[in-house]
């Protein structure tokens, strides 16, 4: 019995070996086949990453952009107001920020009353000439006349004059033939002589009224004097309105309101505070008017054209998707924008990969989307 015992017992463990054999062997097989699987996986998540690749223009590099409006000062004040905040909504016309305007509307009333002062004094000259006008016309037609009068004296006083004086010839002549007396030529000397006061009183006359005419156009004259002066308050008072005007965009200027219809971005600063011309106060943006900003790399610009499809992914919104179209592909690297240049004095250069701003017009989403969101844009490749 101790025999068999022991002759027994190699042959059970050959038994053992020989059954182990191929539990091993298929767990290897299950093991090469699970290993294949994962290289034929990977090997087919590569292929088609890399087609994807290959037949995708992607960027990581794109943000939200929206046109901002820089809301400034163009005077110079305390704020008074500030009724709005940073994320409120606002329309084209609402009240953004008041400035202390309590001097400029005094300047404003003060030219005002000026020019209410000019125009009562034009108004004043304007009656004076009228007046002159009226009285000078009529004492002008009655010196006129009278002038008139004179002149027709004159001539007949000299007529008369040149009678007597031809009267009296004849008589001296007729007196020396002693045909007449001398009484007849003492009295037609004595005509000769009374012609003679007429028509030196006539001329007298004439020349009074003469002067009389001059004075009443002299008085004439005034009214062009006065009609010159009424011109120079004219000018003085259009220059007066011109800076009332000046004056009064002062005043509008200390109101600043919305130029569209948005929403405050970021305010820069408080109510009390002294701001200066050119001052950035406010930032207002259109949530409504945005779009994506891509920087594509220079090797990739070639693929693009306007118009083509683009799907879009944002970090704010995971889950969803968004599209739109290349709206503009820019006409320079963003490098030639920066602030400072970058200058290669010593001749070692590095070759850095340019890249050119796209802009991408987004499909109208429900969704708010807010400028300097980061986001993902892919743009597939015709023909590929």
């Amino acid at each position: 019995m101790p025999d068999e015992g022991r002759i027994q017992e190699p042959i059970s463990e050959t038994n053992a070996s020989s059954d182990a054999r191929p539990a091993r062997r298929s767990r290897v097989m299950i093991r090469n086949a699970v290993l294949l699987l994962v290289v034929l996986a990977a090997l087919l998540g590569t292929g088609r990453w890399a087609y994807w690749q290959w037949s995708h223009v992607s960027e990581t590099d794109a943000r939200i952009s929206a046109d901002t409006v820089a809301i400034s000062s163009r005077v110079a004040g305390w704020i008074v107001g500030l009724p709005v905040t940073d994320g409120e909504k606002v329309t084209a016309g609402t009240l953004l920020i008041e400035i202390d305007s309590r001097d400029s509307k005094l300047k404003l009333t003060e030219y005002g009353a000026r020019i209410a002062g000019l125009e009562a004094a034009r108004a004043q000259i304007e009656s004076e000439i009228d007046l002159i006008d009226k009285t000078s016309t009529s004492r002008i037609e009655a010196v006129r006349s009278r002038a008139d009068a004179a002149r027709v004296a004159v001539r007949a006083g000299l007529e008369q004059f040149e009678l007597a004086r031809t009267d009296f010839e004849r008589t001296r002549t007729l007196i020396r033939d002693q045909i007449v007396s001398r009484r007849r030529l003492d009295q037609v000397q004595n005509e000769l002589s009374l012609a003679q006061e007429r028509h030196q009183k006539a001329q007298a006359d004439l020349a009074a009224a003469l002067a009389d005419v001059n004075e009443a156009e002299a008085e004439r004259g005034q009214m062009t004097v006065l009609a010159r002066r009424m011109d120079a308050l004219g000018h003085e008072a259009a220059e007066i309105a011109a800076q009332r005007e000046q004056q009064a965009l002062d005043v509008a200027d200390r109101t600043i309101k919305s130029p569209i219809d948005g929403v405050v971005s970021e305010t820069f600063v408080d109510a009390g505070e002294f701001v200066s011309p050119g001052q950035r106060l406010m930032l207002i943006h259109n949530p409504a008017a945005v779009w994506v900003e891509a920087n594509i790399k220079e090797t990739d610009i070639r693929h693009l054209a306007p118009g083509m499809s683009v799907d879009i992914s944002l970090d704010a919104y995971p889950d969803q998707n968004f599209s739109g179209t290349v709206a503009r592909i820019g006409e320079a690297a963003t490098s030639e924008f920066a602030l400072l240049p970058n200058p290669n004095p010593s001749g070692n250069f590095t070759k850095v990969t340019q890249r050119l701003p796209v802009r991408i017009a987004l499909t109208p989403s429900e969704v708010p989307l807010r400028p300097g969101m980061m986001a993902v844009v892919s743009i597939r490749i015709p023909g590929r």
